[in-house]
């Protein structure tokens, strides 16, 4: 028999409250009997390793092992620098659990040689970040830290977390990206504009100078991965319709720069990709893709024309320098079709390499008008519906969809983006 338990825990980081919503099996009292039960029959109780609060289990089938105790004396000596790097190797959502296991380890844990080994460690693997505010209006100032909500899907754990995010600012701001272990979000404080990055597992965070223009713009994140600084770029207005020059901000000179003005008169109102240090967008006028060079701070453009009959276009960004358009072809309902070309860089033409299945695109978008998100990372794409609260994930490589069940809270009418859980990434 299962039952589903709701338990409140106290986490050791930051006196931050971590509700824990995972399902509690209880195994039932067993009969005493004369014969003895084959291993094989026997009942495996179920468990699940306590993680960074725990919300809400996906679907997806998952091998079940029996509890193994582990012995005290042999992790009580066990030389440091073996500790520091089993540690760095553990899933970035149970680190806060461990950090009350005992004194020592919470002190490894917050050392910098615990930073550097994680670093070298590769990636937990991809996370989807959701992001959305409560509509309702919490009078007491307990409650207000509960106004904006945050949940990650790991992928490689199917599982889902919820990060606490009352350290932001009260704000009335949006999602704009991530980018190894960072997040930034744009929005207005009630008097201007604002630009603030922030480490989700840190919870640090800090606001951006205002840019030269400060208004609303496009922007987006870019991490260097190798001395973990990191870059916003401001294209253009959130609307398109203004001309301005093109600003970077660098967290190494923490000031924003001014640079070219974006040759272009109508950009469509698609996402920017940021793939091979440079960034696209979807231009009408003139048509094709706008190139930004970040290395030489330079506009190009690349006149690859549109596939016909392309309703709503996404560009993705993928692995090793490819680029990817999503989006939906058909002048009518009966007709419509879900495909994916990628971008021939020495012919300038779009080749298609997918088409969704039908049966996936009738069940995520049931109304030919529907609203979708999509977005990317190494070769994966991940859509989204916006009312029905459903994902769907394709991989490029091993051309594979799936989808991700168990998130109709999350995803429906949230900001989602890819997200990496990193410990080392700082936003100085």
């Amino acid at each position: 028999m299962e039952t589903e338990a709701e338990i409140s825990v106290q986490s050791a980081e930051n006196g931050v409250l971590v509700e824990d919503y995972s399902p509690k099996h209880v195994v039932p009292p067993t009969r005493t009997a004369s014969r003895t039960t084959s291993p094989s029959r026997q009942k495996v109780v179920k468990t699940k390793p306590r993680g960074f609060d725990e919300e809400t289990v996906t679907t997806f089938a998952k091998a079940i092992h029996a509890d193994v105790q582990m012995e005290d004396n042999i992790w009580a000596l066990l030389p440091e620098d073996l500790l520091v790097e089993v540690l760095a190797r553990v899933p970035p959502f149970f680190i806060f659990r461990l950090r009350s296991v005992c004194r020592r380890w919470n002190s490894i844990l917050n050392d910098s040689s615990f930073l550097a080994a994680h670093s070298k460690v590769p990636s937990h693997g991809p996370c989807l970040l959701t992001f959305w505010k409560n509509s309702l209006t919490h009078q007491c100032s307990v409650l207000n830290s509960l106004t904006h909500q945050c949940s990650v899907l790991s992928l490689p754990l199917k599982t889902w977390y919820k990060i606490p995010f009352g350290f932001l600012p009260e704000w009335a701001f949006w999602l704009v990206g991530s980018s190894r272990g960072l997040v930034c979000f744009s929005g207005f404080d009630g008097f201007s504009f604002k630009t603030l990055v922030c480490n989700p597992l840190t919870q640090s965070w800090r606001t951006l100078p205002k840019m030269h223009y400060n208004q609303q713009r496009q922007l987006i994140l870019v991490t260097d991965r190798t001395d973990h600084s990191f870059k916003v770029i401001a294209a253009s207005d959130i609307y398109g319709d203004k001309t301005l020059p093109t600003e970077v901000y660098d967290s190494k000179l923490n000031k924003w720069s001014l640079h070219q003005v974006m040759p272009a008169v109508n950009l469509c109102s698609s996402k920017m990709a940021f793939c091979d240090s440079r960034l696209y967008l979807e231009t009408l006028s003139p048509l094709g893709l706008m190139m930004y060079r970040v290395d030489i701070a330079q506009w190009e453009h690349i006149p690859a024309k549109f596939p016909r009959s392309l309703l709503d276009g996404y560009l993705v960004a993928g692995a090793q320098r490819r680029l990817f358009l999503v989006g939906r072809i058909g002048l009518y309902s009966t007709l419509q079709s879900m495909r994916i070309w990628e971008l021939d860089h020495a012919k300038t033409v779009w080749v298609e390499i997918c088409r969704m299945p039908p049966k996936y695109f009738r069940a995520l978008l049931r109304l030919s008008a529907e609203r979708f998100e999509c977005f990317g990372q190494d070769n994966l794409i991940c859509f989204t519906s916006w009312n029905q609260g459903r994902g769907l994930l394709y991989d490029v490589d091993k051309k594979l969809w799936s989808w991700i069940t168990g998130c109709a809270i999350q995803l429906c009418n949230s900001q989602i983006c890819f997200y990496e859980p990193r410990f080392d990434t700082s936003i100085y």
